[in-house]
């Protein structure tokens, strides 16, 4: 495959246009009404949505959005926008950038894409979501295929697998870490974007079918990919079982009870009481430092683990546009056109 008839995708999940309540609540509504992310039929789905999630929380999510917003935009799209910049600069094939729900649009990127270059045969396609979920990295995927099938595009999709385990992403994860041990900590907690329990089997369904023939799916469930990765950056880092937990934070009670475990809500608020005074957060599940790392593990849950007695609490920044993670998605996707 020749890199002048080829181009690279990256796709994030998105975020408000503006942190007003009337844009909070267009992009929640996408987001919370797609049934991959709540997975009810659709009338329910429309209910919940419409008539209770978005009213009681669009209001509160722009406040919060508001605390985290710079004079550039929003952070999410910030970020991801710069990680293209940074992979674009190193490639010699067309990079473009698109959002799950809403801007950049997915229809955008792919003309953006074309006008680059007329004779594309082929998109690479890197959704920024380490681990597999169907709320994450299965809707990206599905969407995309959407739109190109809607549009009748000419050119065919490659999608580059989930890469929750990949050496080079562990060891990119690892990079960022790194200085923060050097200040000491007590413990390091991994947190998660959460899921509901019911996600799980149906991604073990999907696992156990073989997945899709789009991408290589992982031999196990988000759960356990997640204390997988986590495990794997411990060892590259050489820190001791005892040093470090998997939490999973985020979780939205009203799209179902029982979410994986344990909350980081309530870890937060415990290891202080476990003699933990100085804690380290990173959060895996995130490319790109947005609304759940900033405002609520860097704001609200630096304000629980003080509250509960803890001494400091140090939000570690996401990967971002850090210089070797982009060589690796250069070099994936260069795999890729082999």
């Amino acid at each position: 495959m020749q890199n002048n008839h080829t181009a690279l995708l990256l796709t994030n999940l998105g975020s408000p246009k503006k942190p007003l309540t009337k844009d909070v609540k267009k992009y929640l509504t996408a987001f919370l009404m797609d049934k991959r992310v709540i997975d009810y039929p659709l009338l329910f789905r429309f209910l919940l949505v419409r008539g209770i999630i978005v009213p009681s929380r669009a209001s509160n999510s722009a406040a919060s959005y508001r605390k985290i917003w710079t004079t550039e935009g929003s952070p999410l799209i910030v970020e991801s926008e710069k990680l293209r910049n940074k992979v674009a600069e190193k490639a010699n094939f067309p990079v473009a950038l698109s959002m799950r729900y809403g801007e950049p649009r997915t229809e955008d990127a792919f003309d953006e894409l074309l006008k680059q270059n007329p004779e594309l045969k082929n998109i690479i396609v890197l959704p920024l979501y380490p681990q597999y979920t169907m709320s994450s990295y299965g809707t990206a995927v599905e969407e995309i295929k959407r739109v190109n099938a809607a549009k009748k595009y000419a050119f065919k999709l490659q999608f580059i697998d989930p890469f929750y385990n990949q050496p080079d992403y562990i060891s990119a994860l690892s990079e960022r870490i790194h200085p923060y041990l050097e200040e000491g900590f007590d413990k390091i907690l991994f947190s998660y974007h959460g899921l509901p329990e019911r996600h799980m089997k149906k991604d073990d369904h999907f696992i156990s079918r073989g997945g899709s023939e789009d991408f290589q799916v992982p031999a196990i469930n988000y759960h356990k990919q997640a204390y997988e990765t986590s495990a794997l950056v411990a060892e590259k880092l050489n820190i001791s079982k005892d040093k470090y937990e998997v939490s999973f934070q985020s979780r939205l009670t009203a799209a179902g009870k029982e979410w994986i475990k344990p909350y980081t809500t309530n870890r937060l608020s415990e290891l202080p009481k476990e003699g933990t005074k100085r804690l380290l957060v990173v959060c895996p599940a995130f490319i790109n430092d947005c609304l759940e790392t900033l405002e609520e593990i860097g704001m609200q849950g630096k304000a629980d683990f003080e509250a509960a007695g803890g001494d400091k609490l140090t939000l570690i920044p996401c990967i971002n546009d850090q210089d070797s993670f982009a060589k690796t998605i250069l070099h994936w996707a260069e795999s890729k056109m082999k």
